[in-house]
């Protein structure tokens, strides 16, 4: 049976770590020390593991990507995105999918810790915790960029979309088809996304003179099941809304589910917008209006950070890169846009 680093260390009665670093050339272990490895390991017939060396040396050319929610196809295309630039720069990426738990995330910071990591892009379940693994991260000299939602109280390279502008154009539009009351679903406040979407359409009905009914706000969790839930509440109102913007797709797909049970028919019945114009948007019936985001560049651009903060990880100003939405016009809102309209872009 080979000898392993352990025998070695036993035989020349010091640690394991003294053993790796007199054969790795490392340290400042004494020549008595240095000499007592090195016979015994000759004793021993000691081999070093090579393929494990060759992983420790590569693990600075791995870099994390933590997601809030893997199930949901926007963060599929902004995978893509950050692959895409660590394979054309010779890294490799571990995904790592939080669920939306804080715990999760918490736990998945650990790992990237463990596995010593060069840099983790991170999409946080909450400003608190968001806090908390990217500090946790920084102080053991692992580069962090935020992406689609912001991390108060750090210095950090961020990306994110204009979130707030989209939300206001989507309501504004609404308003100039004629609707009064629109309804709004959005995501958690614990989130920037969830803040700044919510920011957008109270400001499209200040700058449109109009008070802003807090019955027909609600709050989801970014997931299906409370779009369905969010959604019913509206309709169960006694003047439900005529309209209604939802703040992401997951939720909007809810929301829609949640429409067709009651048999009513959109836009006639109620108008709908959502957030995140992905491929399926255009084949429903009608057709969706989205505020789309540029997800996949998101993911380039995050990663493009990132490996900037690799490469120079001090005296660099952080950067925050702000990317455009779009208000695609279908017929899901009540308007009868030309057909090359309704067929929407790619994500990439």
């Amino acid at each position: 049976m080979a000898s392993t680093l352990k025998d070695v260390a036993q035989r020349a009665g010091v640690s394991g770590a003294t053993v790796s670093r007199v054969l790795n050339g490392k340290g400042n272990a004494t020549p008595a020390v240095r000499n007592r490895v090195l016979r015994a390991a000759a004793a021993l017939r000691y081999q070093p593991n090579r393929t494990a060396r060759r992983l420790r040396i590569r693990r600075s050319e791995v870099i994390g990507l933590i997601l809030s929610d893997i199930e949901n196809p926007f963060f599929t295309a902004l995978i893509h995105g950050v692959e895409d630039v660590a394979h054309r720069n010779g890294y490799s990426l571990i995904l790592c999918n939080s669920g939306e738990d804080p715990k999760r995330e918490q736990l998945y910071s650990e790992v990237m810790r463990a596995e010593g990591v060069a840099g983790v892009v991170i999409a946080t379940t909450s400003d608190r915790q968001g806090e908390a693994g990217a500090r946790e991260l920084l102080a053991h000299g692992i580069a962090v960029v935020a992406v689609d939602r912001r991390i108060p109280n750090l210095d950090l390279d961020t990306v994110v979309v204009d979130n707030a502008g989209g939300a206001e154009a989507a309501v504004t539009h609404l308003f100039a088809l004629g609707h009064r009351r629109v309804g709004y679903i959005g995501g958690p406040l614990s989130v920037t996304t969830g803040r700044e979407r919510q920011e957008g359409y109270e400001r499209a009905h200040r700058l449109a003179g109009r008070r802003v009914a807090r019955d027909l706000v609600r709050h989801g969790d970014f997931k299906f099941a409370s779009g369905f839930a969010r959604t019913l509440e509206l309709l169960g109102l006694p003047k439900r809304p005529s309209a209604v913007l939802v703040a992401n797709n997951l939720m909007t797909l809810g929301a829609l589910t949640a429409i067709h049970d009651r048999g009513l028919l959109i836009p006639k019945d109620i108008a709908v917008v959502g957030f995140d114009d992905l491929p399926w948007a255009p084949a429903l019936n009608p057709p969706l209006t989205t505020v789309a985001q540029p997800i996949y560049a998101e993911g380039e651009a995050a990663a493009e950070l990132l490996l900037q903060r690799i490469a120079e990880p001090k005296n660099r100003v952080a950067q925050t890169r702000r990317l455009e939405t779009k208000l695609v016009i279908r017929r899901s809102c009540g308007a009868h846009p030309a057909r090359p309209q309704d067929r929407g872009g790619s994500q990439k």
